[in-house]
Formats: structure tokens, sequence, C-alpha cells
């Protein structure tokens, strides 16, 4: 007869003086245990774990077959030498620990309030040494006791979300060793249960389980890459709401995502096509959220990687392996996979489909695409288990970003809805954090008051100048104040605006009274559409040949019936015959071998044959921005136009420097801002290091004045060398305040690169 039933018949007072005894030891022994285990937990000493252990094998002995602590016994022992095998690896104590689970599961039957935990548990440690030795019929059991935890916990219990992400996460592991879809689309249909159903438990359950499910649903992103970024998106708006420190980790995956679904996109139009489902702010907010937690540099490496999301994939496509060739010739096999395989996927990547192509032909093309990336990212996977390639083509870490200030500061400006930052990243210094005085809204109003000035035939001095006072004052000012205890007057400086700082000409920024701070007085200013763009354009190298080659293109009357996108006709510029004419006579001849093409002979394909052949180009012509399709901006020629696809599809990745004497060529769109496509960043972006454009309309005779008084600056020590355009620029436009030229005329030119 068992211990207490004999106890109960018989009456025996020493039966019941033994068993309170023995109650009394095994409680202690069981609560000693526990605290022991709670030290090893705070402190790591493996004595206490072993003791612990000991400890829970003494109670157990004292709690026989029919003792109702009896399972509670059996768990605790379980869950320590689960610990211990983390801690040690031994695989006897996953084996103990499973025995010993399958005994509780085994005193708790159906209707027992603990069955459902024990089932759980003797799951997760069979899915354990499942992981450790790749038994399926570990994985199996598992999957069954998970599934038989789930009835017993239906919705409205509160560990329901528990075990769904339980079972999902072990139908996804089957999934992978089998390659069963149907686990595949249970585990994301359990997955996403249990997310819809923390959020309808909100009220009553508590935050952080709210953001657990959210977390554990993005674990199953890489299966669906859409269906992920909507949950993702989700958990950022329900983190941001509560201010859940989960949220950086909620955009840090959505960042990571995002990439992918751009990549598996087959063109360039079809990943801006692709990119405008989602936030354009997502880079800007995911920086903003970083800073709002104190770290600024994962606020840097989150806008990097989060902004101009396709150049950074024509740029994976385009990538050099020439170091590790020359480090370790036997690579030479795995070398040429990659740069064969990156030929193929960046010739799919510059050719879009046409309204004539069908959608078996479009289907086609697609599988096509994604089984050439598929086979790219393997061989990416094995590069980066070579040593020295651990990052090859993930995102940038702070310290590498950090390079990109090594001939000055760089100022990046953040506009994002919960906050306006500033960073100044220096070359050796930590990054210097600066909370900004304005709302984006009032930077709105700041950019559309801007906006409606240029759109004026003549626009205002005025209201020019009082955007610039409050652009000063609230942006650019604090900046200021920071950059004068670390570099010193008349020094080179770049900024990097994000979203709405785009649209303004910072570097005419200033107070505009007598005797009153300009920016353009204290520093010479230029700009850079992210820092990974600066890095490349220094390290980038320059063809080996002793001649300079300079190609100025000039386009007085193009045929706007096929360059234009409007049918306004443009208007003749009267000043570009004599402004390449000029130019050829202020170049440093005969160190540099000069083309001249013009008028009729300013053709597409001409424009685009020089455009390859020269490393260093005007280029005086109507420029246009086309807002609706950004990669269709070009530049008009005689009989079409050189569009912002041509330059991609162009190989300029070795020139030297360009200026783009037209309209609009760094203008950008404000819709999408973070994208950066315009001409001078396509350029810049594609191996150009030194490019001059401009940001508004420009006048033809306004244009000559500037690009006279460039050359004449940038050329009067007879030699060419595209880091001196920036100052040359700054001099230049700083002559014409004496020829009477209009400041809000002189502010639209900008310097990019280096």
């Amino acid at each position: 007869m068992p211990f207490r039933p004999r106890l109960e018949h018989q009456g025996i007072g020493k039966d019941l003086d033994e068993a309170i005894d023995t109650t009394k030891r095994s409680s202690s022994l069981n609560n000693l245990a526990n605290a022991l285990k709670t030290r090893f937990e705070q402190r790591g000493d493996g004595k206490d774990l072993d003791e612990a252990i000991e400890h829970h094998q003494g109670a157990l002995q004292l709690r026989p077959e029919g003792h109702p602590q009896r399972s509670s016994s059996l768990n605790n022992l379980a869950n320590a030498l689960q610990t211990r095998l983390e801690q040690q690896g031994d695989g006897k104590d996953l084996d103990e620990a499973i025995e010993h689970h399958q005994g509780a599961l085994h005193l708790t039957p159906e209707g027992h309030p603990q069955r459902s935990s024990s089932l759980n548990n003797l799951a997760n440690a069979l899915q354990t040494r499942f992981e450790q030795r790749g038994d399926g019929k570990d994985l199996d059991e598992a999957i069954e006791h998970h599934q038989n935890a789930l009835q017993l916990m239906p919705e409205g219990h509160p560990q329901h979300c528990y075990s769904l992400n339980n079972l999902a996460g072990a139908l996804q592991i089957r999934f992978e060793q089998q390659g069963d879809g149907k686990d595949l689309d249970v585990a994301l249909q359990l997955s996403y249960a249990a997310v819809e159903q923390s959020v309808t438990d909100f009220s009553r359950k508590n935050l952080q389980d709210v953001m657990y499910h959210y977390k554990k649903a993005a674990e199953f992103a890489h299966a669906n890459l859409f269906q992920g970024l909507e949950c993702c998106q989700t958990w950022i708006r329900v983190a941001e709401q509560h201010h859940h420190i989960s949220a950086l980790d909620a955009y840090t995956k959505t960042l990571h995502l995002l990439d992918h679904h751009i990549s598996a996109t087959t063109s360039v139009l079809s990943q801006h096509h692709t990119q405008k489902h989602f936030p354009p702010d997502l880079a800007v907010n995911a920086a903003s959220c970083a800073l709002r937690q104190g770290d600024t540099y994962h606020a840097v490496e989150l806008l990097e990687q989060g902004r101009a999301l396709h150049w950074t994939q024509i740029a994976h496509f385009r990538t050099s392996l020439d170091h590790l060739y020359s480090e370790d010739p036997s690579k030479e096999v795995l070398v040429k996979q990659f740069q064969n395989l990156s030929a193929l996927l960046n010739r799919r990547a510059e050719v879009p489909c046409t309204d004539d192509t069908s959608r078996i032909e479009v289907e086609a093309m697609e599988r096509h695409y994604r089984n050439l990336l598929r086979q790219w990212n393997k061989v990416v996977e094995e590069i980066r288990t070579l040593k020295g390639f651990s990052r090859f083509l993930l995102p940038p870490l702070f310290a590498d970003l950090q390079q990109a200030a090594c001939m000055g500061p760089i100022n990046v400006l953040l506009a994002s809805k919960f906050s306006c930052d500033a960073i100044i990243v220096l070359h050796v210094q930590p990054p210097i954090h600066l909370q900004l005085n304005i709302t984006l809204e009032e930077l709105n109003n700041l950019v559309s008051q801007h906006h409606k000035n240029n759109q004026h035939p003549e626009p205002g001095y005025k209201v020019f100048v009082e955007v610039m006072r409050k652009l000063w004052k609230r942006v650019i000012f604090p900046v200021v104040q920071q950059l004068k205890g670390c570099v010193g007057k008349h020094s080179r400086i770049w900024w990097c605006p994000t979203s709405l700082f785009t649209a303004l000409p910072l570097h005419y920024a200033g107070e505009y009274k007598h005797g009153g701070q300009m920016l353009s007085k204290l520093f010479v200013s230029s700009y850079t559409p992210s820092l990974s763009a600066l890095i490349k354009a220094r390290t980038r190298n320059a063809k080996m040949t002793q001649e300079i080659t300079f190609a100025a293109i000039g386009q007085a009357t193009p045929d706007t019936s096929v360059t234009s996108v409007t049918s306004v006709k443009a208007p003749a510029l009267h000043y570009i015959d004599c402004e390449l004419d000029d130019i050829e006579k202020l170049l440093p001849i005969p160190s540099v071998m000069f083309t001249k093409l013009m008028g009729s002979e300013a053709t597409r394909d001409q424009a685009l044959q020089m455009l390859v052949d020269n490393q260093w180009l005007h280029l005086s012509c109507h420029g246009v921005q086309v807002a609706e399709k950004p990669f269709d901006s070009h530049l008009a020629m005689a009989d079409g136009s050189v569009s912002l696809l041509d330059i991609i599809n162009a190989n300029i990745s070795s020139h030297e420097f360009a200026f783009l004497s037209a309209c609009e060529t760094a203008m950008g769109d404000l819709s999408t801002p973070d994208e950066v496509i315009h001409l001078a960043a396509g350029l810049q972006f594609m191996g150009v290091k030194s490019v001059i454009g401009t940001l508004w309309c420009v006048h033809d005779d306004v244009a000559y004045k500037v690009v006279m008084a460039f050359y004449k600056e940038f050329c009067k020590n007879r030699t060419l060398d595209c880091t001196m355009a920036a100052r040359a620029l700054h001099e230049a436009v700083a002559t014409l305040a004496k020829d009477g030229v209009p400041m809000q005329e002189r502010a639209m030119f900008v310097h990019i690169g280096i």
C-alpha cells in the first residue's frame, strides 16, 4: 500500500511523524536546490549548479511513487540537468532530463492541471536532443507533444501564444530538415496567429509578451518576405506607440528583410516600384529610434543600411574581388564564379520589362533571376568564410563608415516624425549627436516656402533669406558651434542630408545681417548621398593612363519631341557654344586631351560614348528631373536623351569629375528623398568621384558665369585635381556675388563627392 494511504488507513502516529519529517526534509532540499540554482544564474559558479542537482536528486528520493510532489521534483531535476547541459554539454544530462520529463508527464494524466506544462517541457528537451544528434524521431515526438500541449491551451489560455510559437518553431525546423512545404505553411499560420492573438489580448496581457510574439513571428519572415515585412511594420507601430525598447529590434529586422526583398526584384525600375509599397521614412525613423535609445553608432549604421537601397544592390553586383585573388590565387574559381554570376545579375537588373513582354515571359525571367540570385548568395556565403572577408557585402559597421570622415567631418541631418537630429561623424573621435530644435512639420513648412519661391520665374530674395535664416537658427548654427571645436575656418566639411533636408541649400544658411555669420564664410561645403559613396569615391582607382581625357558635351537645341516628358518646347540655350569654347581655352592643354561635342553631333549615342571614354566630363544642356519616373530623369541631346538609367548602364567606374551645367541635376524627388535618385547622385554612385550639379532650374546666362568662374579657379595652377572642385566652386560663387548674380541663383550649385 502506498505511503500516504497507509497513513490514512492505519492512522499510526509513528508513520505520521515520519511523513512530516520527510515532507519537511524534501521541501528543504527542494528550496535549497532552487536557491543554489538561482545563485548559479546570478554568478555562474558551476559548483552551485552541481550541488543544486544533488539536492534535487535527494528531494526526489524522498518523494517516491504516489507522493503528490513527485512530478514537481522530476521537473525541477530535469530543468536543472538541462541547464547544466547548456553549460557543460554532457549528453548524459540531456538523456536523464528527458527521462525525468517523461516520468513527470506520466504522473500528469489527462485532466491534470500541469499536463500541458509537462508536455511542453518534454517537447523542448526532445527538440534540443534532435538539434544535437539529428535523430528525426526526437523531432517528430517533440512536435506531437507540442500539438497536444496546444490542444490543452486553447485561445484565451494565458500560455496559448507561447504554445503556438513553440509548435511553429518545431515545424520550421522539420521543414528545414525535410523540405515538406506543409510544415512551413502551418508554422507561418501558427506564428501569425500568435501575433494576432497577442494584439487582441493586449488589454489583459503584458506588453512584453506582445513584443515577444512579434519577434517570434518575424523569425519566419524569410519564408514569405512580404508578409514578414507587414508583420514587422505592425511590430514597429505598436512598439513605438508604447515606447517599448523592442522597437529598435523591429526596425533592424525590417531593414534586413527589406534589403532581401528588394534584392529579389529583377530590375532597377522594379526595385523602385517595389520600394514604394513601404514607408519612405523607414530608415530615418529607425535611426531616430536608435538615437532615442542612446545608440548613435547604431543610428548611423541603420541610416546607411536603409537609404539608397537600389544603389546598394547595383554596387553589390559590381564589386571587385581583385584583393582576394591577389592574396590567394587558389581562390580563382570562387572569384570567377562571383564575377560571372554578378555580371549576369547586373545585366538582368539593368533591363526592365516592357509593356510588350508577356506574363509568361516575365515569370520565366523572374524565376531565372531568383535562381541566379540563390547561386550568387551561396558564393557570397562561401566568401564570408574566408579570413578577412567575414563581412563581405554585409551592411557596414560604424567603424567602417567613420572612414568617410578622413578628410573632414560629415554632418548627417536626420528628419523623422519622431525627432530631428544632427550627427557629426568624425574620423577618430566618437560621433557627436545633437537634437535639433525643429519638428518635421516646421521643416516641411520651410521646404514648402522655399519650393514655392523657386517655382516663380524670378524667385524672391526676401523669401529665400527668410528660409535660410530659419534654417541657420534651428539647424545649421548648433552644428557649426560643434564644428568650430573640431576643424579650422575654411576647412572642408560634408553634408549628408536625409528626408526633407535634401530639398534645401544647406550650404547657404546664415544670419543674413550686417556682420552676421554665414556658413559659406566659415567652411567649404560638399554633399554626399551616403557615407559609403564617399568612401568608395576615395578608394576607387583611376584608369592607368598618361593622358587626361576631357569631354565637353553641349546641346543648345534638343529635339524636345523625343527628349521631353511634356509638350512644351525647351528654349534654346544661347551660351552653350561659347561656354564649351571658353572651357577649352581654360584647360591646361596639352596635358589634357580635349574633345568637344556640340550641335547636331551631340546625339544620345555619341554623348553616351563620350561619357564612357572620358574620365573628365562637362555637360551643358537642358536637364529634367522626372518626379513620377525618376530613372527617366535626363540630359537632353539632339535626337533623344541620356537618362539616369543610361548612366547606370554605362561603365564609368573609374571617372574623376563631371560638371552638369543643366537644370535640376541634383534635385531628387521629395516623395522619396532617401532613395537619392537624381542625375548627379547616379554619376557619383556609378563611379565619378567628384560631381557638380544643380538643385533647381538655372538660367542660361547664370550657368555660363558660374562655369567660367569655376574653371578659372579650378585650372589656375595648370593642373586638374578632382579633390579641388569643391573649393573652386566655393570661390567661384563667392566671386559672382560681386558681379551682381542673385544669391538664390548662386546657391543652387552644389558639389557632391570628394
